[in-house]
């Protein structure tokens, strides 16, 4: 047998083996759309356009600040401006041969070392994580030497307000005086916990919330890139939820093409978005407001135990009722309806704001604000839940002012207790409310006060403070004596109390009326001085020298 003849390991000869397949290729990992369309150019950030001109301007004017501070909400930008800049003052340009640009090459050694996270003089570090005095100290040391191949040196340091008090301290004198190559990039979200002392070292920038049209007009780009069918409303809604952040937008599209996958031939649809984001089960929120505002206790309660058993918080319940509400006000006020809501949730919204009036509305967001802050402090957050919904039906059953003050104006009867929204025309009304009468004049204004239970109010009127002008709900006095600063708040909210109606009461320095008191001192004394002049007490007197008159009685007709 030749060699010819033996059998070999290449695939077809010898053996009949099937041919070996050829290795697969390995997949690259998924990145998310916030990763992976992150602006590498200033033209490519959304919504900053004001800091790009400002930039610009110093880069070519050559008034480069050390040291610049960017704030804003999360994902307006920080971080990746952080980076753009680092890129602007770095870059060589493709020849190798360019400066600082506020248009940056991206395909020099420098612009792609930035991009990537690996150059050596661009230092990013992560103030919470490093927020002590030695994680300082190791930037004060570094900044000493020169940039290895860079032009400058840059600290790029995220959420700096987690610095300590100690740290912040270290870093002040390299901060205000830091060498020629060196640039620090300060990125946070709080600003107002970034000492004075740091702010007035630093150029700062505040990075705005991106408009929800810039937005939506940003993933559609995004989305056409993926080659995904998204509806335009759909956007809206992604837009609208993102508050202002591109990141987390990117993040909820992210999660919308996800979950649209095999829906509508993969198609993302308005609808999908609101159910994915939790806003389809505002049906249950709209159900629980009708309830209330029609009274019913048994079923308002029933509805919130079902709420505690599918474990729905009972925080997140009340600001669910709060946003409803909200959306009630915005259609009562004629403002635009929001892209979140759904079209059942806009009529409902307008069908609630056709029988609410502004005072109920007003009412019930006190009312609710209150039971929030009760569930956030309560031992037991369902039971303040119950208390705070059962409030909410009291105030429904409490009669509406502005219809109780119509119906006294036009002397018609005024129902006790009547429901939340206005009554219609023709309703039956039921027993009577009577207005309290207005005090005639001061001493009577002085009797109402005594009556209505203010005895030490009513004294300080009548011995302290003169009278300069007394009108319908007007009330002007010169003080006799000091009175506190808060007298004519106080006294105006008294006056509202026992007379029911809205006085304003000011101090003044005019007129020489003396108080109550001195009027009727000054009157005992003329009714005293005509007697003593009487003939029959002239003679009396007389007659005993050591008398005195001691008392008048005034004997009446």
């Amino acid at each position: 047998m030749s060699d010819s003849d033996l059998p070999t390991d290449e695939p077809g000869l010898g053996l009949d083996l099937p041919a070996a397949a050829p290795p697969a290729a390995k997949a690259s990992p998924y990145r998310v759309l916030a990763r992976k369309y992150r602006p590498q150019t200033f033209s490519e950030l959304i919504g900053q356009e004001a800091m790009v001109t400002t930039l610009g301007n110093a880069i070519a004017q050559g008034r480069l600040a050390h040291a610049f501070l960017l704030t804003g909400v999360r994902g307006v930008g920080k971080t990746s401006t952080a980076r753009l800049v680092a890129k602007a003052l770095n870059c060589i340009g493709p020849d190798g041969t360019g400066g600082p640009t506020i248009d940056p090459c991206g395909v020099c050694e420098p612009c792609r070392a930035i991009a990537e996270g690996r150059h050596i003089d661009v230092i990013e570090m992560d103030a919470a994580s490093h927020t002590g005095v030695d994680d300082v100290r190791e930037i004060i040391d570094a900044v000493r030497y020169a940039a290895v191949s860079a032009r400058y040196k840059i600290y790029i340091i995220d959420e700096v307000h987690m610095l300590s008090k100690n740290a912040f301290n270290a870093l002040l004198k390299t901060l205000e005086e830091p060498p020629e190559h060196v640039k620090f990039l300060f990125a946070t979200t709080e600003v107002n916990k970034v000492p004075v002392t740091v702010l007035s070292r630093c150029q700062r920038f505040d990075l705005r919330r991106i408009p929800a049209d810039r937005l939506a007009a940003h993933f559609a780009g995004i989305a056409d890139k993926e080659g995904i069918a998204v509806d335009e409303e759909a956007l809206q809604v992604i837009a609208r939820a993102a508050e202002g952040s591109a990141r987390d937008g990117l993040s909820i599209l992210d999660q919308a093409i996800a979950h649209g996958a095999n829906e509508h031939g993969g198609r993302v649809a308005a609808d999908d978005v609101r159910t994915m984001l939790g806003l389809a089960d505002r049906g249950r929120i709209r159900r629980l407001l009708e309830t209330i505002l029609a009274g019913e206790a048994a079923a308002t309660l029933d509805q919130l135990d079902e709420a505690h058993a599918l474990g729905i918080d009972p925080t997140a319940l009340l600001r669910g009722l709060m946003e409803s509400l909200h959306a009630v006000t915005r259609a009562k006020a004629g403002a635009k309806a929001d892209l979140l809501q759904s079209s059942e949730e806009r009529e409902a919204a307008a069908d609630f704001a056709a029988s609410l009036g502004w005072g109920a509305i007003h009412r019930l967001w006190q009312l609710l604000l209150k039971g929030l802050s009760d569930v956030s402090i309560a031992p037991d957050p369902h039971e303040a839940a119950t208390m705070a919904l059962l409030r909410l039906i009291h105030a429904a059953e409490l009669p509406d002012p502005s219809a109780i003050l119509q119906r006294l104006q036009s002397g018609q009867p005024v129902a006790v207790s009547a429901p939340l929204a206005p009554a219609p025309a023709g309703a039956s009304s039921a027993p009577v409310v009577s207005a309290r009468p207005t005090p005639a004049d001061f001493p009577a204004l002085i009797a109402a006060l005594d009556a209505g239970g203010k005895k030490m109010r009513a004294i300080q009127l009548h011995d302290q403070l003169a009278l300069v002008r007394f009108a319908q709900g007007e009330l002007v006095l010169r003080p006799l004596q000091p009175v506190g600063s808060d007298f004519a708040r106080q006294l105006a909210a008294e006056l509202k109390e026992v007379t029911g109606a809205g006085w304003e009461v000011r101090l003044s320095d005019e007129g020489d009326q003396p108080s109550l008191l001195q009027q009727e001192k000054l009157a005992e004394e003329k009714v005293r001085a005509d007697v003593l002049q009487e003939p029959t007490v002239k003679a009396l007197l007389d007659a005993f020298p050591d008398g005195s008159l001691d008392s008048i009685h005034t004997k009446e007709a």
